[in-house]
């Protein structure tokens, strides 16, 4: 069934465009949503008419979009998480999560736009893509994961325990084979001397 888009669809297209899906879809999603209209003579010729006014709806979200393109690009976006003794995360951070941090800085940009390279589980730099307005307008930009400072304290006092405890049974170990070297050398001369 062909469509006419009256609003721009995730993975289908943007306003105005005429492109052919299943009824179903058309009939129980795009249709009672408002988001697009049979592609026959009637509206066909509505959509003609209608054209400016979509043209102009088109131009100013494309120049949102480039707007905030504007503001994005190349920026780094920094989240600080909680990490265990492994350098891992605790879960891992989604596109939702840089999305809620992409609104506390006053840019608003849709979850489903945004893709990362990669899954983000570990501390590390990485490359995201926020897709504005289809294919056309794609900002890049980077995602810093760092360590809470606090539990990067906490961390290195327990590598400092944790290093302080084998050096101590570095040094027991060395004084017990010191002591028994001692008591065989103890030995082996008592017995040279009975000899």
């Amino acid at each position: 069934m062909k469509v006419i888009l009256l609003e721009k669809v995730k993975n289908l297209g943007n306003i105005g465009q005429i492109v052919s899906v299943a009824e179903g879809f058309a009939r129980n999603f795009l249709m009672p949503r408002k988001l697009a209209l049979v592609a026959d003579e009637k509206n066909s010729n509505v959509l003609k008419d209608r054209q400016k006014a979509l043209s102009k709806k088109i131009a100013a979200e494309q120049a949102g979009a480039v707007s905030i393109k504007g503001k994005l690009d190349g920026i780094t976006i920094e989240m600080i998480k909680k990490v265990g003794q492994n350098g891992k995360l605790f879960g891992s951070v989604t596109t939702q999560d840089v999305s809620k941090e992409l609104e506390t800085k006053g840019i608003h940009v849709e979850r489903r736009a945004i893709t990362i390279a990669g899954s983000v589980k570990s501390v590390g730099v990485y490359d995201c893509k926020a897709r504005l307005f289809g294919n056309d307008v794609v900002a890049n930009f980077k995602l810093k994961i760092a360590i809470d400072p606090v539990q990067a304290e906490e961390l290195k006092k327990a590598q400092a325990e944790a290093a302080k405890r084998n050096a101590d049974k570095k040094k027991a170990k060395a004084e017990a084979e010191a002591a028994a070297k001692a008591a065989a050398e103890a030995e082996l001369a008592a017995n040279n001397a009975e000899e």
